[in-house]
């Protein structure tokens, strides 16, 4: 893909999963807020599997203002990471905006990215101020961001934040890289030239619950963590290293007190070297786990299996 000059200056990127009880308030502040920048624009909706009415409103929403607004409807729930490329694999804008569709990012600040994307950056991220997210939402983003601070060379004080600006050149090769299971903020700021962020407000969510289970904000960060650093593998490196030794040295104490002081006559043999077996092997595992993480990230790189599939668009051609 090739960025080419373009007559609409802004695409809006907001992924959609179950979120009907939102997207009426969303569209009621969003559009204002667009209309109001005195600059072309789309909105690009991917209906992420939804089971509740959300397709249904993005559809009301299409036939309202099919001017600007763009739908992408999922078969299926591929997750947040793929509704966003599928979305900027089809944008037409030279900057391009992601936000989330629970209102905790407002709409209304958007205009505070645009200005520095004016300016010549080509990534602005969102850091939110004054979280209105749980006590243990806020301090488990505050621990994984310290976790990927000290394991990635990514500087981002907000990971977690989704109102991001990108220039289209950076969206380009995003797309190009080909990535299945990485963090498009990471990702975006590896390719970028000019970084920088924002402070941005955050609300409380306007209805329904979070789709992003304890699970999945785990699984989330540790794809980026192994997806952009090979520290885990050095960490465990030197972790086995010094185990080894540390064992090793044990066992010896072990038959210094044996066999030449005469000691634990009692204790000493099988029980003793299960135990030493059984840590080894506990590492062990753990390496081969760490091992499989990158094994597997490879392969789903390398089968190129379709990533998602999509139903239907509506769209007017450009």
């Amino acid at each position: 893909m090739t960025t080419t000059p373009s007559s609409i200056q802004l695409s809006i990127v907001i992924p959609v999963y179950n979120e009907e009880l939102n997207l009426p308030t969303l569209f009621q502040r969003l559009y204002p807020v667009l209309d109001s920048l005195g600059r072309s624009y789309e909105i690009i909706f991917t209906n992420d599997g939804s089971h509740d009415r959300s397709i249904e409103l993005l559809k009301a929403q299409y036939t309202a203002r099919p001017d600007v607004t763009r739908v992408i409807d999922f078969n299926a729930n591929y997750g947040q990471h793929m509704a966003i490329i599928a979305a900027f694999e089809r944008v037409r804008g030279n900057t391009i905006v992601t936000l989330d569709a629970d209102l905790q990012n407002p709409p209304e600040e958007i205009p505070k990215l645009l200005a520095l994307v004016d300016i010549g950056h080509d990534c602005v991220g969102g850091a939110r101020l004054n979280r209105q997210d749980s006590f243990f939402r806020t301090y488990a983003s505050k621990i994984i961001n310290f976790v990927r601070k000290q394991t990635t060379s990514i500087e981002m004080t907000d990971q977690g934040c989704m109102l991001r600006a990108y220039s289209r050149q950076v969206v380009d090769a995003i797309v190009r890289s080909g990535a299945i299971n990485t963090f498009i903020p990471a990702l975006a700021y590896s390719f970028a030239g000019n970084p920088t962020e924002v402070g941005v407000k955050h609300e409380e969510r306007h209805a329904g619950a979070s789709n992003y289970s304890f699970y999945q904000l785990i699984r989330l960060n540790f794809d980026l963590i192994t997806g952009f650093s090979l520290a885990p593998l050095q960490y465990f490196t030197m972790f086995a290293g010094l185990s080894s030794l540390g064992s090793l040295a044990l066992v010896g104490v072990l038959l210094v007190r044996r066999f030449v002081l005469d000691l634990d006559r009692e204790t000493f043999g099988v029980f003793t070297l299960f135990a030493i077996l059984f840590f080894l092997l506990s590492v062990t595992m753990i390496g081969i786990g760490l091992i499989g993480e990158y094994v597997g990230s490879t392969y789903q790189v390398v089968r190129a299996r379709q990533r998602y599939f999509v139903k239907e668009v509506f769209e007017t051609k450009a």
